[in-house]
């Protein structure tokens, strides 16, 4: 406790101290002339406001630089004279549904899920996916559960 109480006692002393100190260093500020100190402020000042307007340059720079190059890019040419391209059918999908359609349409009686499987190596997720989607667009049609025809 005693300990304690002395440790108290030098810092309450070292506090009064610096106390001390602040009031002679603010008295000694205010001897100083607000003359001498409004032009190391405009001098702060002028410095932030060059810094300010060197990166607006610099941006203004970039931002011009990027127009230009934007416009230097040749525009396309249109080639008056020629005729659009016909839409020609698609030959043989290599797609999981282009598969699947295939194997129906070779099939005169309509094409079994088995029959599918073996010749296109699908499995039953893939192609009960494919049988789905093709029905939903009108494509093929099952004749009876598990056989398909094209429509």
């Amino acid at each position: 406790m005693k300990k304690l109480q002395i440790q108290l006692k030098s810092v309450v002393k070292s506090l009064v101290a610096l106390s001390k100190q602040v009031e002679k260093m603010s008295k000694q500020m205010e001897k100083v002339k607000p003359a001498e100190t409004a032009p190391a402020k405009k001098k702060a000042v002028k410095k932030a406001v060059a810094k300010k307007t060197a990166v607006k340059k610099k941006i203004v720079k970039k931002v011009k630089a990027k127009k230009t190059a934007a416009k230097k890019k040749p525009a396309k040419k249109i080639k008056a004279n020629k005729a659009p391209a016909k839409k020609t059918k698609p030959s043989k999908q290599a797609t999981v549904l282009g598969n699947v359609l295939g194997v129906i349409n070779r099939s005169k009686k309509g094409a079994t899920i088995a029959t599918i499987t073996a010749k296109t190596g699908l499995g039953s997720k893939q192609l009960s996916n494919a049988l789905y989607k093709l029905s939903k667009k009108g494509v093929i049609v099952a004749k009876q559960r598990g056989v398909y025809l094209k429509k």
